[in-house]
């Protein structure tokens, strides 16, 4: 199929045509009405966003709960003039600014207020593990820790001082005093201070040994440091790592442990654990103009009537070129619902005749196929019913005959005339046994149940069996086979398949001819041929040797061409045991027949 004549590509290419004028159309004079007053808002609203995240955040790392954040999210509210709501991951609320005459929050939050995994665009200095450094947790030193260090923090600025130098003393989040003396002095020497937070001033790395910072770990550090690096080494563990030595609970801060980069993420980890009943669980932030509307800012709405025309523009080329692509689909629809309607009514012979192109063309040439498998089907039933009426007649009115003739007391009813009647019987019972493994096999109820079987066994019983028969019409009857291949399979039912494929192999070999089976195994398979060198079969008529009441010669006789089902209930059969048969002739030089099975049968005992 060309590709340009494909519905899709055509429908495709037409959705393009009109989506590329509509987006261009539209983002240009989008562009030009909005981007003004988007790049004058969008600073503001960030730091507006940023300001009310921090605010947020710091409360989150400074409680266990979201208790009294109402006041919080009020205050803010007054200062930035924005509706700000917090709510629970499952948007349970939590603390709203706004009142209930608001609108509904949005589907996607503004961010989520986390102080174990801060937002890096909102807050861009947080720290690498994504921890805001004010959750200090077990690590907040007591009122007496905090005024001891404060005291040994004065001293240390007025050493500097006394040298000359200048500084300030700054506090922790967690409540440790630090001096930090004033840019642009020089560095004391003997101070060795802690990891500074990010963004703020690093503590001095020199002084003279008399102002020595105030570096003593307090009990509350220690034993939080000892709480952590028991976390971390069990994470540690779980890796297959080496723990941190006991000297690491040394440490006047979680930033402060030395670790190497296989081991910061336990660290991490440890710490997020550590921290999580002291901070507050994570929360929805949705932060929107008073009234609900999501947006920072209300764009401008310069070019109002330029966007409404070319819109309408829009609609109306696109309305026009879909009747047109519409026009053309309905008409071969409108051909194969005709040709449809009219199989309906037991036309079988409907077609669609229609020059169509892609997929309704091949849609056409699908029901024109299907009207012509219908037909032939149908076809096929009336052919069976008259043949199977055929077949029913002959053998009924030659016992109706006899009879007659003896109830006359115009024949006799001897031992031959009984022998001849028994014949014709066995004959319809034959018949009938054949149309029932056929009706078994159309409704999937023709069941094998598969067992071990010798396969040279199997082929000598077979050939016992037409071993009369083929002595009686001079014809040799042989058995071959090639390794003795293992096959599981139902005998009975492959008997009847040989048996069948026998019988017709000696109903077509003249006298002095032979009829083979050959058994050999054939990859994951086992092969039977059944080869005679018969009158063979025209290539013309090969593909119709298995279909019900086919024989090669047309006159009819069951004497000589049999019921003509036996190879169509030999083909169910072999495809029941999950093989296949093939068949190969030459006219003049004889047929086979061969059978594939796979060694071991599929599925359990029983096989439908």
């Amino acid at each position: 199929m060309a590709r340009r004549h494909s519905l899709l590509a055509r429908l495709l290419a037409m959705s393009v045509v009109v989506a590329g004028c509509s987006i261009g159309a539209t983002a240009w004079l989008a562009a030009q009405s909005t981007s003004g007053a988007i790049n004058q808002e969008l600073g503001e609203t960030l730091a507006t966003d940023a300001k009310i995240y921090d605010s947020l955040l710091g409360y989150a790392a400074a409680n266990p709960q979201w208790t009294g954040v109402q006041q919080v999210v009020t205050d803010l509210s007054a200062q930035t003039g924005r509706r700000i709501t917090l709510t629970t991951t499952s948007r349970v609320p939590i603390a709203d600014s706004g009142g209930p005459h608001d609108a509904q929050l949005p589907k996607t939050p503004s961010a989520v207020v986390d102080p174990l995994a801060v937002d890096q665009v909102l807050k861009p200095d947080a720290a690498a593990a994504g921890i805001d450094p004010r959750a200090v947790g077990p690590y907040r030193l007591t009122a007496a820790e905090r005024d001891e260090l404060g005291k040994a923090a004065q001293r240390q600025l007025d050493c500097f001082r006394r040298l000359g130098d200048d500084g300030v003393i700054v506090e922790r989040p967690n409540g440790r005093p630090v001096v930090q003396l004033t840019p642009g002095e020089r560095v004391p020497k003997s101070s060795t201070p802690p990891m500074p937070e990010p963004s703020t001033t690093a503590e001095p790395t020199a002084s003279p040994a008399r102002c020595s910072s105030p570096r003593e770990v307090t009990e509350t550090e220690r034993k939080a440091s000892a709480e952590l690096l028991s976390l971390v080494n069990a994470c540690l563990a779980r890796q297959g790592l080496d723990p941190l030595p006991a000297q690491s609970t040394a440490v006047t801060s979680p930033e402060e442990l030395r670790t190497d980069p296989g081991a910061k993420r336990c660290v991490d980890s440890g710490r997020r654990e550590q921290l999580g009943s002291y901070v507050s669980p994570a929360a929805h932030l949705f932060i929107t103009k008073p009234g609900g509307n999501p947006a920072a800012t209300d764009l401008s709405t310069v070019g109002t009537a330029r966007i409404a025309w070319t819109a309408l523009v829009v609609l109306v080329l696109t309305v026009g070129m879909t009747a047109l692509a519409a026009s053309r689909l309905v008409r071969p629809i409108d051909a194969i619902t005709t040709a449809a309607r009219r199989m309906g009514g037991g036309d079988r012979s409907a077609r669609v005749r229609t020059s169509a192109r892609g997929e309704i063309g091949e849609l056409a040439a699908a029901f024109n196929a299907m009207s012509e498998q219908v037909e032939r089907t149908e076809q096929q039933r009336k052919t069976m019913v008259s043949d199977i009426a055929h077949e029913l007649r002959t053998p009924l009115v030659n016992v109706r005959g006899w009879l007659e003739a003896s109830q006359d007391g115009v024949a006799t009813l001897d031992q031959p005339l009984v022998a001849s009647l028994l014949e014709e019987t066995l004959l319809l019972q034959h018949l009938i046994d054949d149309l029932q493994d056929l009706a078994l096999a159309d409704a999937g109820k023709l069941r094998v149940y598969p067992e071990p079987v010798h396969v040279g066994a199997l082929l000598e019983q077979v050939a016992a069996a037409h071993r009369g028969r083929a002595d009686a019409g001079g014809v040799e009857l042989v058995v071959t086979v090639e390794d003795d291949p293992d096959l599981t399979a139902d005998p009975t039912r492959l008997r009847q398949a040989l048996g069948n494929l026998v019988s017709n192999a000696l109903r077509y070999t003249p006298s002095g001819g032979r009829v083979t089976l050959w058994a050999r195994r054939a990859g994951g398979e086992v092969a039977i041929d059944v080869a005679d060198t018969g009158v063979g079969i025209d290539a013309a008529a090969l593909p119709h040797v298995f279909d019900r009441f086919w024989r090669a010669e047309k006159s009819r006789n069951r004497y000589g061409g049999g019921s003509g089902l036996g190879l169509a209930i030999t083909h169910h059969l072999v495809n029941v045991h999950g093989g296949r048969i093939a068949v190969r002739s030459t006219l003049g030089v004889g047929t086979t027949f061969t059978i594939h099975l796979p060694a071991t049968a599929p599925g359990g005992p029983a096989r439908a």
